[in-house]
């Protein structure tokens, strides 16, 4: 049997870019003065259990613990560019990551429950109708919201840096030299990225919701937020499996319109953003393999 590849990972950060694996977690980012600094840890406590062997249960903890991660290494980013040395911790972070999760909680969930509710009481048409029309309303949101973003100048930035990333993934997993001029020749798609993964969020929600009966307004929006978890989970179940069958075409088929999305959200780098997610992966890796050397 063919020998399953570790499935790597990692986000933009600012000027930079996060990779994780396993194990390890590590963030390359280009200071004002052109260094790469570097920041790195082992990952421990919960990344050890079993509990992330548990199918649904696996995709909530991830989710939650990739927020909160991403939101520290994005703060420690932030802070290469201004000389700072802010931490966000304990009531701040709760306070911002809140903050973060109402946000897109309302913009992508309620906003559309309520405008396809209110078009239903308006028109009298059927519950099927109305909810298949809320799923069009939340998957138009996401597409102008990354196109929108996507027009300024300092996240067209880390939209390329995002793409230095899936660059050097899929580099990696084409078992290529890791140097920016060969790394710069791969795709800025990558199957395993958050853009596709709220893309599938988004279309599981549509499939789910259009079975709802109607339902009074508030109603609505309590239900779509009660079921945010459950559908959050089936999603994450449905991402893990279609990246381990790539292989499949008809995976490949199912998956294109999560890769045309990528296109809003990553650009192509520079030679100079590759050096710096080559730096952050090669960290991550030796970490990785230390690691397993050590457990053996």
């Amino acid at each position: 049997m063919k020998e399953r590849m570790p499935a790597y990972g990692g986000q933009a950060v600012i000027e930079g870019v996060m990779m994780r694996g396993k194990n390890a977690v590590a963030m390359a980012a280009r200071a004002p003065d052109g260094e790469i600094i570097v920041h790195k840890e082992l990952l421990t406590g919960i990344y050890k259990t079993n509990i992330l062997k548990i199918p649904f249960i696996r995709g909530l903890i991830s989710l939650w613990d990739a927020l909160g991660l991403g939101m520290r290494y994005l703060t420690l980013s932030a802070n290469i560019q201004t000389g700072e040395d802010e931490k966000l911790e304990g009531p701040a972070f709760f306070f911002t990551f809140g903050l973060s999760l109402l946000f897109g909680v309302v913009i992508f969930f309620l906003i559309p429950a309520a405008l396809a509710g209110l078009l239903e009481n308006w028109s009298n048409m059927s519950a099927w109708w109305s909810n298949l029309i809320e799923g069009a309303i939340r998957l138009l949101i996401l597409i102008l919201y990354l196109w929108i973003i996507g027009k300024l100048s300092d996240i067209k930035r880390v939209f390329a840096y995002h793409g230095a990333e899936h660059k050097t993934i899929n580099a990696f997993e084409a078992k290529a030299k890791l140097t920016p001029e060969i790394v710069s020749q791969y795709s800025t798609e990558h199957p395993r990225c958050g853009t596709s993964f709220i893309l599938t969020l988004v279309l599981m929600s549509i499939l789910i919701f259009s079975f709802f009966g109607p339902l009074p307004l508030l109603w609505r929006l309590i239900t779509r937020i009660l079921m945010i978890p459950v559908i959050a989970g089936l999603a994450y179940e449905y991402f893990r499996w279609t990246a381990a069958h790539m292989e499949n075409p008809i995976i490949r088929l199912l998956i294109k319109p999560n890769l045309a999305l990528q296109k809003l959200s990553t650009r192509e780098p520079g030679l100079d953003m590759l050096e710096v997610s080559i730096k952050a992966f090669n960290t991550m890796y030796a970490m990785e393999n230390q690691e397993k050397q050590e457990q053996k």
